[in-house]
């Protein structure tokens, strides 16, 4: 178990800034997620853990150790790719067996850690078992398995749901995080699947354009986005030009005034953040006319027109507004949340 540490990491390729000085540390132990929208940075930071590509400038640590430069094959790392990538002329156990094979690993020690790596992922039934005859999730089992046989420092894995249907990528989201307890490993794992992120990290970087917005646990970068770009990525959320009154009051839109636990300076102009949960509705607060209504069972969603602008609201155990109804949305101080003065 190893904790990871990059210190001003830049990749260029050609005119493209791929990484842009990411500075981060990752303890031992954690799961960790890069999250961000696809060409923003977060497989290229993997590639660069696993030795795939070398920064141009900046450190790769792991532990006490310098590994900025050294080759894929000394760094002791696990990489699952997004495609499996698993040998279709070999079975299940010799897929897992490759790295060792490679490694010049006894057979008798080979046979014995394929057994365990299998066994870890439940898949010690299937050892025998061509790689045609299984399912997606059982494919994704086995490029775990074969990632862990080599007992790597840290698992990296890139996008490894992305191919499961809905079902299967939930169940594989507890099974990758068991597996990665289990084994005492430090785990990175590039997602562009806000509830992966949130479901399974410990921490979770938000990447932008080459550069982390934000790091922090899965409900610090919900609750509290410190950017307009993380408060619209991770999850949804309604933005609000406004304006501070002093005293954690804010006017917003038509003379609508909104309460903060933010601290501000009187004048200062901000960007309110308010997920579509976080509204209550009751006899109470911000007047608005349904617009929209959206059924779902559990929850229904709500398009409402209000002196804010529209208004995107959540209803849990909803009691059925109809279009064109009127009513009131309330918000809890602690749920509004004022983004820096540059980013409104």
């Amino acid at each position: 178990m190893i904790g990871i540490s990059l210190t001003r990491l830049t990749k260029r390729f050609g005119s493209t800034v791929a990484l842009d000085g990411v500075s981060l540390e990752i303890a031992p132990g954690e799961i960790f997620f890069l999250l961000g929208p696809s060409g923003c940075g977060k497989t290229t930071l993997l590639r660069c853990l696993a030795g795939f590509h070398f920064p141009d400038e900046g450190e790769i640590r792991f532990g006490e150790e310098v590994v900025t430069h050294t080759p894929p094959h000394l760094r002791r790392t696990g990489m699952v790719f997004q495609n499996y990538a698993l040998w279709p002329h070999k079975n299940v156990a010799e897929n897992v067996a490759f790295g060792l094979e490679e490694a010049r690993v006894s057979r008798a020690e080979t046979q014995r850690r394929v057994a365990e790596a299998l066994a870890s992922v439940r898949m010690e039934a299937y050892a025998t078992r061509g790689i045609h005859e299984l399912s997606g999730g059982q494919q994704q089992r086995v490029a775990l398995a074969r990632a862990l046989v080599v007992r790597p420092r840290c698992l990296l894995l890139d996008e490894p749901l992305s191919n499961l249907d809905a079902k299967l990528r939930l169940e594989m989201r507890s099974e990758i995080r068991r597996i990665g307890r289990e084994a005492g490993l430090t785990v990175v794992y590039v997602t562009h699947d806000q509830k992966e992120a949130l479901s399974v990290a410990d921490r979770v970087a938000v990447f932008n354009a080459g550069r982390i917005c934000q790091v922090g646990t899965p409900g610090e970068v919900y609750r509290q986005p410190v950017s307009r770009f993380v408060a619209d990525f991770v999850g949804e959320t309604n933005l609000f030009p406004a304006t501070a009154l002093g005293g954690g009051v804010f006017e917003a839109g038509e003379g609508v005034h909104l309460h903060s636990a933010a601290s501000t300076g009187v004048g200062e102009a901000v960007l309110l953040s308010i997920r579509p949960e976080a509204w209550r509705l009751g006899a109470e607060g911000v007047p608005g006319t349904v617009e929209e209504s959206v059924y779902l069972g559990e929850m229904a969603q709500h398009r409402v027109r209000t002196p804010l602008g529209e208004v995107k609201v959540f209803e849990l155990n909803p009691r059925g507004l109809r279009v064109g109804e009127a009513c009131h949305l309330a918000v809890a101080r602690e749920d509004v949340v004022a983004l820096p003065p540059e980013e409104a």
